[in-house]
């Protein structure tokens, strides 16, 4: 008895005091006639201690284990964060992307989102925001701090974000579908020049889904050639502290370190390569993936 109250009067509230307080909550908002939702983990000191925006990959959703992963971790850690749940035209969407589901959807429809969700964080207090993607997040946060760069962000992270050359998407697209990108591609354009970007394609293969139906703007957006889409490329322009993680075993974004480094040498901006790390950074790699985000948001 003496040793129960003891753990009552003693013990618990010390572990009380020195674990950091968690919440989890999903929220939403409205955004051109959908719902928008993400899941935000607050710690003791939201809104005005540091927030971190994420952005999952393609067709994916901010429950995939690399986002729920490092949410957890960031709380561990005392830091809150908001990952968002890109809508890819859908409205209130959970879950990966369905492949018999029609494709309206754009690449760039994401820089909207984040926009609407780094608004929101203003709205409720917020003064100090890092923005994080993974993967095609990581392009599509990049995009954004290049092009909407304001006082709330801080810093941004981008973890094996994509890399882009069209000679290689052409390639992996053959590859892939045993088809040809270019003819696809170009009847793409010229229904969208016309002004017919809504047509549906049919029975088309597009990122990960076979024989599928996809809008000719959709189509466009994720296969035309743009300089944008290769993250490298945006880097140097990025005006904020960022912090590049890039796993040795990544079998999706390949290279990447090596992509990297000579443009972190020149321009100054963090550069982590994790050994034996793949695309998702599972298990340890996780911990040491959070590890140096921290130590990046503390500097």
């Amino acid at each position: 008895m003496q040793q129960l109250n003891f753990i009552k009067t003693v013990l618990l509230p010390l572990l009380i005091l020195i674990s950091p307080t968690v919440s989890a909550e999903e929220v939403t908002l409205k955004h051109q006639g959908v719902t928008l939702n993400a899941n935000l983990e607050k710690v003791a000191n939201w809104p005005t201690g540091t927030v971190v925006l994420m952005t999952h990959g393609t067709l994916a959703h901010n429950k995939m284990e690399i986002m729920a992963t490092v949410q957890e971790l960031l709380s561990e850690q005392d830091v809150s964060s908001l990952a968002i749940n890109l809508s890819l035209g859908l409205d209130n969407r959970h879950e990966f992307y369905d492949c018999s589901t029609a494709h309206n959807h754009k690449h760039t429809d994401a820089l909207n989102e984040i926009g609407v969700w780094l608004d929101w964080l203003k709205q409720h207090g917020a003064k100090q925001v890092v923005l994080l993607g993974h993967s095609r997040g990581g392009n599509q946060t990049a995009w954004f701090a290049v092009e909407r760069d304001e006082e709330l962000i801080k810093k941004v992270v981008l973890i094996a974000p994509q890399t882009w050359s069209m000679k290689y998407v052409t390639k992996s697209y053959k590859e892939q579908y045993g088809k040809d990108l270019n003819p696809l591609l170009k009847e793409s354009q010229y229904l969208v020049q016309a002004g017919n970007g809504s047509t549906l394609l049919k029975n088309i293969d597009f990122i990960y889904c076979k024989d599928t139906t996809a809008t000719a703007d959709a189509f466009v957006s994720y296969y035309n050639d743009n300089s944008n889409m290769d993250t490298p490329y945006l880097m140097p322009k990025i005006k904020k502290p960022l912090l590049i993680i890039a796993g040795t075993e990544d079998k999706v974004i390949k290279n990447l370190g090596s992509i990297v480094q000579p443009l972190s040498d020149e321009h100054g901006f963090q550069l982590n390569i994790i050994e034996g790390a793949g695309h998702s950074f599972r298990d340890l790699y996780a911990d040491e993936m959070v590890e140096s985000i921290i130590e990046f948001i503390d500097k």
